[in-house]
């Protein structure tokens, strides 16, 4: 048997498109050829299955191997093999796929597939890394001939007589010398953990060393020997290819930790497994959370039929759930993923909305089922929670019956709870439901305290999403809005009919904020006097609720940058009705008047962290002084 010729002409432009196009990574070559044995060595078992095939099936097996000096790369299976009619139609012609054919004869095969091959552009990959590719390869038919195909990257081809003398196929690959990084036994050994690492068939790549227990010494203890095994480099049975049923807690932990070796127990997990009307299993599961969230992501990998694609599955998995880790694996996926296809396949559309479901059904049990366990991780997982409350509103609908809100006195509160809470104390005089919270519990303590003097609650708002979280949730509640705790005093923060009664003239009032213009003098700050209760502050320092809110987003880089450059202004208030205040306008030295308002006004500047450098030295050397 001999023949040479010239491939189809459908792929006389192939070699290009492969090395430039098709694949993103030149590593992808050893993924395509492992998953074409892989496929190979499953067909073997279905035709057995089927009853076309009696033969001895062996010990289904794909093996990688590397000859550092004859610079070859060898991937070799004992799956259905090919006859040279079979490497003609599959090899060199790629407009007819195997598959199809493959798919036409065995259609009967509830589960055909799983074993379509992927011979065809998959194999094609080969030619970038190697400039010379050889199958040596033998049908499982009776009365087959072994066959050998070589190819030198063009479109020429030659077919002789193989030399295979069992069932399988053999793809060596002579590596050109571009890709010579790929003969070493570390990087091949990388790759296959990246891409291999759960194929359902045995990978075998050489041998490792291992001890095993070997009698025992005269003191009774057990003696060790070396033995060389084979390297079999993957897990054929991982948790996601199982029914929830057979598996324990400590299986989905021990597979998380193989995943992530060095990482903390995750809080939970759910196992997806859909059959229709897309094919799905996967298991994703819920981290701990680090304020350094932003460096979670990809941590879930997609694979397709066991063999990993990607760990980018922005368009598969919703952008709120992304600093989840797992795995997902959907033979709905093709191997060669762009994201182009991602964005417009209705499957992978069709998938993000079920993983949004399943998430939202699995977080609504645990609220529901233990709300104790539930609260005892909020921290955890309400960074998720409100991220997806407020970028899908699919989620929403379902999450805002248990997005919590949490307050200053660590309790927490549903949607429905909290306003049943803070209705009867916190609704103005407009019928408008005040929400106060604070985004730094330390630092506005003094606000906070006078807010809970007046029977208020406030609720702490303090992750990097809660900015967001807040003006969503004055968009859905009704007739409802979010005012930072020292947005303003207790007194005005909730507009009421019964503010306290001026125990100051027109003119006294006049000659407070005359003292107070002149004692701050600054522009930024605008003095204001108030008839407040005279318990509160004698000075208060505040900014508006909505330019500071601005600011921040602009500092979040939420589009708002106008907002950004423009300075912050404060308002400075002063309460009227303070002792200390009636003490400034009878002093007649009019030194120690301006010392005295500084002084106070230096207070509700440290009260908010704004006294700093030189300021707060002069401030420290004053209240020396005055005491």
């Amino acid at each position: 048997m001999q023949e040479k010729g010239t491939i189809s002409i459908h792929t006389e432009n192939i070699f290009p498109i492969i090395k430039k196009f098709l694949y993103s990574d030149n590593e992808i070559f050893l993924r395509e050829l492992v998953s074409n044995a892989v496929d190979a060595t499953q067909k073997i078992k279905r035709l057995a299955s089927l009853g076309q095939y009696g033969g001895d099936l062996g010990k289904p097996q794909v093996e990688v191997s590397l000859d550092e000096a004859a610079k070859t790369i060898t991937i070799s299976d004992n799956g259905i093999g090919m006859t040279a009619d079979e490497i003609k139609k599959y090899i060199n012609q790629i407009a007819f796929s195997g598959a199809t054919e493959f798919m036409e004869k065995f259609k009967e095969a509830k589960d055909a597939n799983e074993i379509i091959g992927r011979f065809g552009l998959g194999f094609y990959s080969a030619f970038m890394v190697a400039d010379k590719v050889e199958i040596n390869t033998l049908s499982y038919q009776d009365g087959a001939e072994p066959a050998r195909w070589i190819c030198d990257g063009s479109t020429e081809f030659e077919i002789t007589e193989g030399t295979r003398t069992t069932r399988g196929t053999d793809v060596i690959l002579h590596v050109n010398s571009e890709s010579e990084e790929f003969l070493s036994q570390h990087k091949l050994q990388e790759i296959l953990d990246k891409y291999a690492k759960f194929l359902p068939v045995p990978i075998k790549f050489g041998t490792k060393t291992e001890s095993e227990e070997d009698g025992v010494d005269e003191e009774g203890k057990t003696k060790y020997k070396s033995v060389e095994v084979d390297n079999i480099i993957n897990d054929t049975n991982p948790i996601w290819t199982k029914a929830p049923s057979e598996l324990k807690d400590e299986d989905y932990l021990a597979f998380y930790k193989e995943l992530y070796p060095f990482s903390e127990d995750p809080l939970f997990w759910i196992h997806l497994n859909v059959d229709y009307p897309f094919n799905l299993t996967g298991v994703l599961y819920f981290p701990k959370l680090k304020n350094d969230y932003e460096f979670q992501r990809n941590k879930i990998k997609l694979f397709s039929r066991q063999v990993f694609i990607t760990d980018e599955v922005k368009d598969i998995v919703p952008e709120f759930l992304m600093l989840l880790h797992g795995v997902i694996d959907s033979p709905d996926i093709p191997l060669n993923v762009s994201r182009s296809f991602l964005q417009a396949d209705s499957n992978v559309k069709k998938i993000n909305s079920y993983i949004t479901k399943k998430v939202a059904d699995k977080l609504a049990e645990l609220f529901k089922n233990d709300r104790k366990a539930y609260e005892e991780k909020w921290n955890d997982i309400g960074m998720f929670v409100k991220y997806g409350f407020i970028s899908d509103e699919k989620f929403y609908e379902k999450a805002k019956d248990f997005v919590l809100l949490s307050n200053t006195d660590k309790q927490n509160f549903t949607l429905s709870e909290y306003k049943d809470k803070v209705s009867p104390v916190q609704t103005d005089k407009d019928g408008q439901l005040i929400y106060l919270y604070t985004n730094d519990t330390n630092k506005q303590h003094s606000f906070i305290q006078s807010a809970n003097k007046k029977g208020y609650d406030v609720l702490a708002m303090e992750s990097p999403i809660d900015n967001h979280f807040i003006s969503h949730l004055e968009q859905k509640l009704e007739k409802t809005s979010l005012k930072r705790v020292d947005a303003d005093v207790a007194d005005k923060l909730i507009k009421k009919d019964d503010a306290p009664a001026h125990i100051l003239t027109e003119e006294q009032s006049t000659q407070v904020k005359s003292i107070f213009d002149t004692a701050i003098s600054k522009p930024a700050y605008k003095v204001e006097l108030e008839s407040l209760s005279p318990d509160e502050l004698p000075v208060t320092v505040t900014q508006d609720e909505f330019m500071r809110r601005m600011k921040d987003m602009a500092a979040m880089g939420g589009g708002m940058s106008f907002y950004g450059q423009m300075p912050d202004n404060y308002k400075v208030i002063v309460n009227g009705n303070h002792k200390l205040i009636t003490r400034i306008l009878n002093e007649e030295n009019t030194d120690t008047q301006a010392q005295l308002a500084k002084q106070a006004f230096d207070l509700a500047l440290l009260s908010q962290g704004l006294l700093t450098g030189a300021e707060l030295t002069e401030f420290v050397n004053r209240s020396v002084n005055l005491i």
